[in-house]
């Protein structure tokens, strides 16, 4: 099926309040005023230190007027700025409590004395957080959902002591393409994962082999959990599809999808970014693949904001993907006071404290004022977000910075985002 999403009003209004044209209104004219022409000169120079590839939009949401434009609708690669629309519509859709589950389904029947006559199938739903405790606890501070919960529930509330048959793994849930476009969807070291509906520990493998190895493996970790805690398996582990009929016997929730954004967004986390496209074209599209989460971002944008950006993938690793600087600033102007625009710059790095901005714009006036997405690929490099001003305006900007080095592409952004934050502007 295609996506036909049928966005209520009442999402609009969630966003933007009463409007959501009044939200999107047309900027104004660059400000003239004193205390602007200064900041606009600074940029200016900045922006013409950093070469030919590059573009900027400021917007001030407080006196709601543009601050700066230069080549701002200039579409370009995003990088992992990309993740803010990932992000938004998972928000719009799926809101800031929602979660995803990994089930534990069974064919068969419990007996007396807790015995489990069939087998059973761990169907993964596409959360990134799922593995060992260990692992949560060292790679995620430990938020996430573990094996081990379902051992326990399966053991404790099920009742289930002993399993004639087999424990498999069902990753159907996705697709099973391990990496993203900008890999041929081949596995790419770039995501630090491997994609998988049933992915333990990021997709992990060991050595399980064949097509559904990340499935096989989950299963294999289900299976030596169950024995750790004393249950008897006459079978082995492997993978399958789950049956019609089957029986839920316990499940695990991710964290909601505000904290697995507190987990992508500050460290710019790919596996993250392109499982949650993956289950927004299962959950709202036309399956689980990267393309057709893709085609709901698009649609959810574009119906919501009036964005039409290039959506290829969920992290921004593609280069095919494009968005420009004033198309990324009308994004953050229009979720800018709305409860989902809350959670996201919640979620951002904060310059100089976390996250991809953690040892950038120390000690400056940025420190903790600018909240921000960056985006790094071969010869690009963005930073987008929020800084409150010196008098209390809250700006929005996009800086794009092409075809320099990395190290200078971020002393020109530094630079730009510690000017906002410094600036009083006029009202």
């Amino acid at each position: 099926m295609g996506v036909a999403l049928n966005l209520p009003a009442k999402l609009a209004i969630l966003l933007c309040g009463l409007s959501l044209g009044a939200c999107l209104a047309a900027p104004a004219a660059p400000a003239a005023a004193a205390g602007t022409a200064t900041l606009q000169a600074d940029i200016a120079a900045q922006l013409a230190l950093a070469g030919p590839h590059d573009g900027a939009y400021v917007y001030d949401i407080t006196a709601k007027q543009a601050l700066f434009s230069e080549r701002a609708g200039s579409m370009r690669p995003p990088a992992s700025v990309e993740k803010l629309y990932t992000a938004t519509t998972a928000l719009a859709l799926m809101g800031p409590s929602g979660t995803l589950q990994t089930t534990v389904f069974g064919v068969g029947q419990l007996l007396a004395g807790g015995t489990w006559e069939g087998n059973l199938y761990l169907r993964g739903g596409g959360d990134p957080t799922f593995g060992s405790s260990s692992f949560i606890r060292s790679v995620y501070g430990g938020v996430g959902a573990s094996v081990s919960r379902l051992v326990s529930a399966l053991v404790g509330s099920a009742g289930i002591h002993r399993i004639t048959g087999s424990v498999l793994g069902d990753e159907s849930f996705l697709d099973s393409l391990r990496g993203e476009p900008s890999s041929g969807y081949a596995p790419d070291p770039f995501l630090e994962g491997t994609l998988s509906g049933l992915a333990f520990n990021r997709g992990t493998v060991g050595p399980q082999t064949g097509p559904h190895a990340p499935a096989d493996y989950a299963a294999k970790e289900l299976w030596a959990g169950l024995k750790s805690a004393g249950v008897s398996i006459g079978g082995a582990f492997g993978t399958a599809t789950t049956p019609p009929g089957a029986v839920t016997l316990a499940a695990v929730s991710s964290p909601t999808l505000a904290e697995l954004l507190g987990l992508m967004l500050p460290p710019s986390d790919n596996f993250f970014a392109e499982t949650l496209i993956k289950d927004l074209g299962a959950r709202f599209g036309a399956g689980g693949s990267t393309a057709a989460g893709a085609a709901v971002v698009l649609h959810t944008i574009a119906s919501l904001l009036g964005l039409r950006p290039r959506i290829v993938d969920g992290s921004g690793l593609s280069p095919a993907d494009r968005t420009s600087p004033a198309q990324i600033v009308h994004l953050l102007v229009g979720l800018a006071g709305t409860p989902l625009g809350s959670v996201l710059r919640e979620h951002m790095a904060v310059a100089g404290r976390s996250g991809t901005l953690a040892l950038r714009m120390r000690h400056s006036g940025a420190a903790g004022r600018c909240q921000g997405k960056t985006g790094t690929l071969t010869g690009v490099s963005n930073l987008a977000g929020y800084c409150q001003s010196a008098n209390g305006h809250t700006l929005a900007f996009a800086i794009f910075t092409d075809g320099i080095s990395i190290e200078a592409a971020h002393t020109f952004q530094d630079h730009i985002a510690i000017s906002l934050a410094d600036a009083s502007i006029a009202p």
